[in-house]
């Protein structure tokens, strides 16, 4: 049976997940479907020209076509999962210092740890249904065939992505936290505004740029192996829409008037505001009796926190600035940030094509696509 429920912003609970929870993921049972309503005055465009104008654009939709992998087959769910660390080898840097760690138990740490994990991976997972529905917006408003049928194979790419680290939450975490604020409003105002492109910049350039920047993180420090199969395969879609992003907008920004770019630049500098302070989760460090405050400042001073926001601005500084929206107006708040030293790194309009039409790095993918 099927609850609709509407809401006015998102559930702010904590979703747990028991072994019953998990029998009845494939099963018919009653269903409660929480919508949040939005609006949006999209534009949509037919193209009558069916013709490939954009060799790049369609070189990655084949791409995406070839490595179309498959959350069920290509990836193995029976690996088992690391042994628990030893606490004192593996003290999370940042909070071990404080007094109000040392006044929990092992096994608070322990859980501390396990629920951080879990409350990053739910960002990902409702970040990545944003950028379904961003794709599924740019398919109807992107005003050339190769971006249309491009959009269309990145849709299905994040639909995978929702899948996955869905999957990933219930069977190995057990839990979903609810998404952060900011990290809601950037999504709201990509969804909500009525420019094509500045969808593509918000997400093509912006919010999947910090996915990259995490993932890459988290593929090179996870010990968990099913993690590090998950974000490998997810690391080369995205690989893909960033270089679609910075090669398909790097003309249409430069042909804009120069009151728009400006506005674009600057949607572009606000977005990354965000990202750089705010996109950090308090929901377990105020579970074990931390303040928000305390929780933003160990973050902002941890060498993981520092090295993450490094991460994030090598990849989004350069494609920022190929697109045209490192203005000569927007560079001095940039330069406030401390990240225009990015600048004149590589960026992803140089796409490395070898590393994407290398086989996929699962055992299982690599045996279908051998077979195929």
């Amino acid at each position: 049976m099927l609850n609709v429920k509407l809401v006015q912003g998102p559930p702010t609970e904590i979703q747990h997940f028991t072994d019953d929870d998990l029998a009845r993921r494939l099963t018919d049972h009653d269903v409660e479907v929480v919508r949040e309503i939005f609006n949006t005055p999209l534009t949509g465009s037919y193209n009558w020209d069916y013709e490939t104008a954009n060799a790049k654009i369609r070189r990655l939709y084949e791409l995406g076509k070839r490595f179309n992998w498959n959350v069920e087959m290509d990836i193995d769910w029976d690996q088992p999962a690391p042994p628990p660390t030893t606490l004192a080898d593996d003290q999370p840097e940042g909070w071990c210092d404080h007094p109000k760690w040392k006044l929990l138990t092992e096994d608070q740490k322990r859980d501390f740890i396990r629920r951080s994990d879990a409350q990053l991976f739910s960002q990902f997972l409702h970040g990545e249904q944003g950028a379904l529905m961003v794709a599924s917006q740019l398919v109807c408003c992107a005003p050339t065939h190769d971006a249309k049928l491009y959009a269309a194979s990145q849709t299905f790419d994040e639909a995978r992505h929702v899948e996955v680290f869905h999957r990933y939450l219930m069977e190995r975490c057990r839990v979903i936290y609810p998404i952060n604020p900011n990290l809601k409003f950037l999504l709201d105002k990509v969804l909500t505004d009525p420019r094509w492109d500045l969808k593509f910049i918000g997400m093509q350039i912006l919010i999947e740029g910090l996915a990259l920047a995490a993932f890459q993180m988290i593929h090179a420090m996870t010990p968990d192996p099913l993690l590090k199969d998950i974000v490998g395969l997810v690391m080369r879609d995205e690989g893909r829409h960033v270089a679609f992003g910075v090669n398909y907008l790097e003309d249409w920004i430069r042909a804009l008037p120069a009151e728009e770019i400006e506005e674009r630049a600057q949607f572009a500098y606000e977005a990354c505001v965000v990202m750089r302070n705010r996109l950090v989760s308090t929901n377990v460090a105020q579970e074990f009796g931390f303040t928000e405050d305390e929780a933003l400042e160990i973050n902002a001073a941890s060498q993981g926190g520092k090295a993450f926001r490094n991460f994030l601005f090598e990849r989004m500084i350069p494609n920022l600035k190929r697109v045209g929206l490192l203005t000569e107006k927007i560079r001095p708040k940039f330069e406030e940030l401390g990240v225009l030293h990015f600048e004149d790194l590589k960026h992803d309009g140089q796409i490395d094509w070898s590393v994407l039409e290398a086989p996929l790095a699962t055992g299982r993918g690599d045996l279908r696509l051998a077979a195929e």
